[in-house]
């Protein structure tokens, strides 16, 4: 039997999917969004993105892929807000969200909602159209004051994610660990919880030969040890630094990938750091980079770092292996199931600088014996069956499955 042409209403309001990668409010979570968007209009199905005009010289509607549209919605000031301010604006966004329903006279089947501000808009517009709610959260503030690096989220936030949690119909999420978090966080019940992997544009992250890629980037013959990511307490880059201070540092760089103005105090805390470790002529930040820009650099890399004390996955991970390069990383989202520890990367037990440079220099003292980085085509292997083919499929399961629920 054919299926069933779905209209989906997908909600990112405090993120845009095609905001600039690696600044504060734009992660993992637009790469998700624009990815499995993309993939399930291929399938035929047609997907609306909604999120928050930020920027004045932003069109109200993008056509971004096949029957897959991008939604400006004017919700306060157009320009930079902080999530917290947006949250009294989120009653505007309903009824934003509504009037641009009405005015094209918009059927949808479903709402996905994405991070707990699009799920608390998802839950009121879900009460006037009568259909399906699948939410996502992506982080939670319960677990990020558990691990008390950074910014403590605020109450408002944690008692808004339990009401949110308990009225949701169905919650998509990425590993294991996280079904657990919101399990003995906030005692959702399991029976509503789906676990569904995110993926890799195999296409778009692919092993480029590391002698071009080094040439292409200007780097010489050292090794080299990659970052990528939100330059943020959370991501642990500090203990990264104080990792490559103990390392050989005639033969190390680190290129750190992340970071823009409202990054800005952090970024000169590492900057500070680095001088202080004596390794600021080993530590190039680059700032943010596009999307397209990284496989050189993961290429090029000889180990991709990830010394979070959180992530919600680990899309790092999965990038960096999709270009033949090793990662160590600590044991956080999904990154036990993606490294194979020993043989496509190490997994180390804290981000401890003296864990992360025994699990680096494990990798740099196999570099010329043919483990693990000369082996890329089976490290890209590896992590296969990640695609985002894979996850829209499963997504579209699971929207059918509800749907047949009624």
């Amino acid at each position: 039997m054919a299926r069933k042409r779905l209209n989906i209403a997908m909600l990112s309001l405090h993120s845009c999917p095609l905001g600039e990668l690696g600044s504060r409010d734009t992660g993992g979570m637009s790469v998700y969004i624009r990815e499995v968007a993309s993939e399930i209009g291929k399938r035929g199905h047609s997907v609306d993105i909604y999120t928050r005009a930020h920027d004045p010289r932003d069109k109200q509607v993008y056509y971004l892929d096949e029957n897959v549209r991008l939604i400006h919605l004017q919700v306060g000031q157009v320009e930079r807000m902080h999530k917290l301010i947006l949250y009294t604006y989120l009653g505007d966004a309903s009824c934003s969200v509504e009037n641009f329903r009405k005015s094209l006279d918009i059927q949808y089947d479903l709402i996905h909602s994405h991070y707990w501000l699009s799920v608390w808009v998802g839950r009121r517009i879900q009460t006037w159209w009568k259909v399906p709610h699948v939410t996502m959260f992506h982080t939670l503030g319960a677990v990020k004051n558990a691990i008390g690096i950074g910014e403590e989220e605020p109450e408002l936030r944690v008692v808004t994610e339990n009401e949110l949690i308990e009225d949701s119909h169905c919650i998509i999420v990425s590993t294991e660990s996280e079904m657990r978090d919101i399990v003995s966080y906030y005692g959702a019940s399991q029976d509503k919880i789906k676990i569904i992997p995110c993926g890799v544009n195999l296409s778009t992250f692919h092993n480029i030969d590391q002698s071009s890629a080094r040439q292409n980037l200007g780097l010489n013959g050292n090794s080299i040890i990659l970052f990528v990511g939100r330059i943020e307490p959370l991501k642990g880059v500090d203990r990264l630094l104080e990792a490559i201070s103990k390392l050989d540092k005639k033969k190390i760089e680190l290129i750190v990938i992340g970071g823009d103005t409202e990054s800005q105090s952090e970024l000169d805390r590492l900057h500070n750091i680095s001088q202080e470790l004596n390794i600021q002529d080993l530590v190039t930040f680059t700032g943010n980079l596009e999307h397209e820009e990284l496989p050189q650099y993961y290429s090029a890399a000889d180990i991709c770092v990830i010394p979070s004390y959180y992530e919600s996955f680990g899309l790092v991970a999965l990038e960096s292996l999709a270009c033949g390069t090793p990662v160590v990383s600590t044991r956080v989202g999904g990154i036990e199931k993606i490294v194979q520890q020993g043989k496509t990367g190490y997994i180390v037990d804290s981000n401890s600088a003296p864990e992360l440079a025994k699990g680096i220099a494990k990798i740099l003292s196999n570099k010329s014996s043919g483990s693990p980085r000369a082996n890329t085509e089976f490290i890209r292997d590896s992590i296969s069956q990640f695609n985002w083919g894979y996850v829209a499929e499963a997504l579209i399961e699971q929207y059918e499955t509800m749907l047949d629920k009624g």
